[in-house]
This record gives structure tokens, C-alpha cells and sequence, in this order.
């Protein structure tokens, strides 16, 4: 079996790879680094040009050769290495016939928590996210930011007392819309220096 094309499939602010084989088996894998997406599918646009006629069941051989023949290794060239590596696991799975998680060891868990994403620009957005959460039968919801930014044309200053103020008063309010039977997933995302950070 051997590779013949990869595909940079990219979806909203998602990146998937597509690797296909001379034996119909075609694999998906997805990349995390959203916030990268141009970079990351032009790492794998370079990673395609050596996938090419390679087996696609030497899964650690290809992850280490890629690995080592990059220079820099930041979000986007790990990120397209990631989707490339789940991509070919999902071929090899298709392959034997079995779940990737097999081929990994097998699973550890029959299920497995999960938390709901909350999407919001201001506070009442993301408070509401929590309730609705909360009524569809989350127990726990994420991304939660404390930090709020104004809009971009506005100027920005908020004393370090005020901010930290204002995301005691944020995260506060996320947790009365929800009560104590919901986790609270905060992000704070580098917005914290390591002074703000121990306070």
C-alpha cells in the first residue's frame, strides 16, 4: 500500500488532512492549531512532497522523519505533524480492521467526561452559554474568559487592581448563572503574567 495524494482540507477555523492510498483506504486527521491554519497547511503541503509513495503503515518511521527534518518547530509544523500522524493512524486501523485505539494499546475508559465549548464576546453571551449548557445536561463548560477585551477602535487601560477585580466579578457571575453543580472551565489564555498570576 502506498500513499498517493494528501489533501489540506480546511474547514471554518479547522484544519483536516486527508491522506489517500492505492488501496481506496483514505485516512482524516485534523490539526490543532487553530490559529495557524495558512501556516500549518503549508507545512503540510512540504510534508506532502515526501509522503508521496510511502508506506502509510510506518506510522513512527514518517512522525520521526518529519519531525527531524524541520528546523523550527512551533504550533504550525507540530500541528500539521499531528494531522499527517492521525491520518495515517486512522489508515492503519482501516487497514487491520480495527479502532486506532487498538492498534494504541487499547482503550483505558468506556466513556469519557466532556465539557461544552461556551462562544460569547461579552459576559451576558457567555453567562447565557453557561445556562444553556447547564439545561442540556452539561456538568461542566470551558473556555470561559474572565477577560473580556473592548472592541479594537477603543482604547484599552484597566489599572492591574481593576482587572483583576473585574475577572474575580466575571468568573463570579459564571458561577452564580450555573450554581455549584457545573465545572467551570476557565481560560485564561497568557493573559496572565506570573505576578497577576499568583495573586
Amino acid at each position: 500500500m502506498k500513499i498517493t495524494d494528501v489533501k489540506v482540507l480546511p474547514v471554518d477555523r479547522y484544519l483536516f488532512v486527508q491522506v489517500e492510498t492505492d488501496a481506496g483506504i483514505t485516512g482524516l486527521g485534523e490539526s490543532g492549531t487553530w490559529g495557524y491554519l495558512e501556516a500549518s497547511g503549508a507545512v503540510v503541503e512540504r510534508f506532502r512532497d515526501y509522503l508521496l509513495g510511502e508506506d502509510p503503515l510506518r506510522i513512527e518511521h514518517h512522525w520521526q522523519y518529519l519531525y527531524r527534518c524541520t528546523h523550527f518547530r512551533g504550533a504550525a509544523v507540530m500541528g500539521a505533524l499531528s494531522a499527517v500522524d492521525i491520518a495515517l493512524w486512522d489508515i492503519a486501523g482501516k487497514h487491520f480492521g480495527v479502532p486506532a485505539y487498538q492498534l494504541l494499546g487499547g482503550k483505558c475508559r468506556d466513556k469519557a467526561r466532556v465539557y461544552y465549548h461556551v462562544f460569547g464576546k461579552t459576559k451576558e453571551e457567555l453567562i447565557q452559554g453557561c445556562i444553556d449548557a447547564k439545561s442540556q445536561g452539561f456538568t461542566a463548560v470551558g473556555h470561559l474568559t474572565p477577560f473580556l477585551d473592548s472592541e479594537r477602535t477603543e482604547s484599552y487601560f484597566m489599572t492591574h487592581t481593576d482587572k483583576m477585580r473585574d475577572a474575580i466579578e466575571t468568573v463570579a457571575a459564571y458561577r452564580d448563572a450555573v450554581g455549584d453543580e457545573v465545572d467551570l472551565c476557565i481560560e485564561i489564555h497568557r493573559r496572565l503574567d506570573p505576578a497577576e498570576a499568583i495573586v
